[in-house]
């Protein structure tokens, strides 16, 4: 069943461009068990990756690949990765829950210190998830999601999936977004063992979604370097699961010498990724037609929760609380009645993976015929594709994660590797754990501005 979603997902990505290799899936089903069909979407975000990958090395005059290949147990291990980490389990705080509200059922994320402070200001609750519980049920869930939301905090009603197709935060326009813009000129890279070797990512993400698409493209060849702010600590089991294969540092750009290293790197970058909210950067020069004009030839691939427009473009959102908006905590219910989730974080990872492929396809338009290239993506869109593909009968089997081992500061981790091998060669990390923010902000062999 998976060749479906697999045809989709290349659409998406590539332009109905023609597959450049076979994609071979190797394994026995049912280790992502689900009534939706999580392992066939996975393998279709995943292997649109591996195929871009190899457009991309082929386009540059490489040994055109013959075959990519996907096995099964490392794919679900690769989407679970953050689960591996030591010490957090499926990383969720105690908050951050489905609760059951006065007309319904309320999905929360409190994950983040300023998330939680919001959702009890709104509830006017210490912090006990008992007082929390007590409070909700007396509440509307579309009023807690609506009050929630205005105090600068995460939730959502669950709704099902009709529900969710007839509010106008729903409409769409594809699993992905975007195009060519301007006529800058063509970037020339000679080919390499890698296929993204020689190219420069700036990843502006955080949580999993962005990181996934970018740890990829590290594993692919490329040069990463991942900006945060110094304001907004990441959470500890992302600062390892999400630095994988890349460099990081801090940076402020809402200060003038920020905006301007900011400005410096994106100068010398072939790839931005960001996960900001829609609009959030536009102060900073961020806009696809700012960037085309300051720094044409560069490809930006953009990822929100909700998608650019309509009334939800702004809100803060994750892969739980997306899952709660669009109907598939419904379909997942275990007995008709209490919402259920995904066996993985599927929205977030399988949006990185499609993230991953939209660069690499953009960048081998971009050396073929120029341009600036933008793209976008959205939970929201994956989750509606997710929820239009037939449904499954969850059938699982045991489960030992493969696992592979990067150097660190604290030596030796294990952690998931990165799915996906092309003519026989498995991808691989490429570099030890980088220590959260312990990077210059500057490209690998450049001096700091």
């Amino acid at each position: 069943m998976w060749r479906r979603p697999l045809n989709e997902a290349w659409a998406a990505v590539s332009g109905d461009q023609p597959r450049p290799a076979e994609l071979r899936i190797t394994g026995e089903p049912g280790l992502l068990p689900s009534r939706l069909p999580v392992e066939d979407t996975a393998i279709a975000c995943t292997g649109a990756a591996l195929l871009a990958a190899a457009a991309l090395h082929a386009g540059r005059g490489g040994r055109p690949v013959r075959e990519a290949r996907l096995d099964r147990a490392q794919l679900a291990a690769a989407y679970q990765s953050e689960r591996f980490v030591p010490g957090t389990g499926h990383g969720f705080a105690p908050l951050s829950a489905f609760w059951r509200a006065a007309d319904g059922w309320v999905r929360t994320h409190a994950n983040y210190p300023w998330h939680r402070e919001a959702l009890l200001r709104v509830l006017g609750t210490p912090g006990d998830p008992d007082a929390v519980a007590a409070a909700i049920a007396g509440r509307g869930a579309r009023e807690l999601e609506r009050d929630v939301v205005a105090a600068g905090g995460v939730a959502a009603a669950v709704r099902d999936e009709h529900q969710w197709r007839a509010e106008p935060a729903a409409a769409t326009a594809g699993l992905a977004g975007g195009g060519r813009v301007g006529d800058a000129p063509r970037r020339h890279r000679a080919p390499d063992a890698l296929p993204a070797t020689g190219v420069r990512v700036l990843d502006l993400t955080r949580v999993i979604a962005g990181p996934v698409c970018t740890r990829y493209l590290a594993a692919l060849g490329a040069e990463v370097l991942r900006i945060d702010s110094p304001h907004r600590p990441e959470l500890a089991q992302h600062r390892l699961d999400g630095l994988l294969g890349k460099r990081s540092a801090l940076l402020d750009f809402g200060t003038a010498d920020g905006l301007a290293t900011l400005h410096g790197l994106l100068g010398q970058a072939d790839v931005l990724v960001h996960g900001y909210r829609p609009h959030a950067l536009d102060r900073f020069g961020l806009t696809p037609d700012a960037l085309a004009e300051r720094h044409p030839g560069l490809v930006a691939v953009s990822l929100s929760a909700w998608g650019e427009t309509g009334p939800w473009g702004e809100r803060r959102g994750f892969d739980s609380i997306v899952q709660a908006a669009t109907g598939i905590a419904v379909a997942e219910s275990p007995d008709g009645e209490r919402p259920g989730a995904l066996p993985c974080q599927l929205l977030d990872h399988g949006t990185g993976y499609l993230c991953a492929a939209a660069a690499l396809t953009s960048l081998a338009a971009q050396e073929a015929e120029g341009g600036t290239h933008v793209r976008s993506f959205s939970l929201s869109r994956t989750s509606l594709w997710l929820l239009s593909q037939p449904r499954t009968t969850p059938r699982g089997r045991p489960f030992d994660p493969p696992l592979s081992t990067v150097d660190s500061d604290g030596g030796p981790v294990a952690v998931a590797a990165p799915p996906g091998e092309l003519d026989g060669v498995p991808l691989r990390w490429g570099r030890p754990l980088s220590r959260y923010g312990g990077d210059h902000p500057a490209w690998a062999g450049t001096s700091v501005r």
